[in-house]
């Protein structure tokens, strides 16, 4: 099993300077590099400061130039927001400048507060349809003189310019839940990615299940990879655990906040939750934290991942993002590739 990082510049306050929560990020992508860390992913996301990411692949370019080893994805881009020859060309030039490190996520998106601003009327089904409808246009664009008569797009005979490093095109990984997904990714050729969020390892179980059924089902197609997106904290003790289990309970609050969208959002900032509030979640605690994400002593992560492992995942995604300081974020990175990666060598 292969280990990711998964990071995004994260503001909660207006405190909090943009350009040093970036080189901080950047800060956080050349440890993982350096730490023989597999990729770095960031994501695509618009007018929420709680994940500052508005084109993905102008950061992986630059973290290109800091970096020398790791595959660079896209974790993801939003398949509604972009027109297929934008995609395809975007993509392929990043793939140059990157020299062939780009690995291409996409995902329909979840946020109704960015589908509202950018995207008015659009829902979580037609945002998937336009998914379906672009991942097959991307690669006929790769592969050059492809036209689309579709529900979303139609365009004469293209060719992506440029075309990707990469033969074939980066690699493309479809973000995936329910079973379609699952099937959708693996029938196109697509490796899938997977995010439990806060349901715990039963989920985890049953997300493999979905893929391994896909893969049963379509099995003239090559089995793709499949990686697990999964918050993350290495501890330096239990106490720490604890502590990191609450922070992490508060960044799932927020979530939660901008996910439902039904806060105030002013200057990019979501309106602060009150201590009560949080406290008062009726399935958010540190204690479901600390039972369904991943954090513990380097010990409790190990025997977590060999599990995950032992299903057949083949990349690990520490996700990092979690409203902690950056230092805490860098220490327990650290932790986890001096501590738990060799675990797995």
């Amino acid at each position: 099993m292969k280990f990711s990082l998964f990071a995004h510049m994260e503001r909660i306050s207006a405190d909090q300077d943009q350009k040093q929560l970036y080189d901080e990020f950047i800060e956080l992508c050349k440890i993982a590099d350096a730490g023989g860390m597999h990729a770095i992913w960031t994501g695509e996301h618009h007018g929420m400061n709680f994940t500052i990411a508005p084109n993905p692949m102008l950061n992986l370019v630059d973290v290109a130039r800091h970096t020398k080893n790791v595959r660079l994805g896209t974790g993801t881009v939003i398949a509604p927001f972009w027109h297929p020859i934008r995609l395809a060309g975007e993509a392929a030039m990043t793939d140059i400048i990157t020299e062939g490190r780009l690995e291409l996520g996409i995902a329909r998106g979840a946020y109704s507060f960015e589908y509202e601003r950018l995207m008015p009327g659009m829902d979580a089904w037609e945002a998937g349809q336009r998914m379906r409808e672009l991942v097959p246009a991307v690669k006929g664009l790769w592969q050059g003189d492809y036209a689309q008569e579709g529900e979303f797009h139609s365009f004469p005979k293209t060719t992506s310019s440029p075309l990707p490093l990469q033969e074939d095109g980066p690699p493309i990984w479809i973000a995936a839940r329910d079973p379609n997904s699952h099937e959708f990714a693996v029938s196109n050729g697509c490796n899938v990615q997977v995010t439990p969020l806060w349901n715990g390892d039963g989920e985890i179980e049953n997300l493999m299940g979905k893929f391994n059924d896909a893969c049963a089902k379509f099995s003239d197609q090559p089995r793709p990879k499949i990686m697990l997106l999964q918050h993350t904290y290495v501890a330096d003790s239990d106490e720490d655990a604890k502590l990191g289990a609450v922070e992490l309970n508060r960044f799932y609050c927020y979530f939660g906040a901008w996910f439902m969208n039904k806060r105030d959002v002013t200057a990019g900032l979501i309106e602060p939750l009150t201590d009560e509030e949080i406290a008062a979640h009726p399935f958010y605690t540190p204690e479901a934290m600390e039972r369904d994400l991943v954090i513990g002593t380097a010990a409790t992560v190990i025997d977590r991942l060999k599990k995950y492992e032992a299903l057949g995942y083949d990349e690990y995604a520490f996700w990092i993002d979690s409203s902690m300081s950056f230092e805490r974020k860098k220490a327990s990175l650290e932790r986890f590739i001096r501590d738990v990666m060799p675990a797995f060598q």
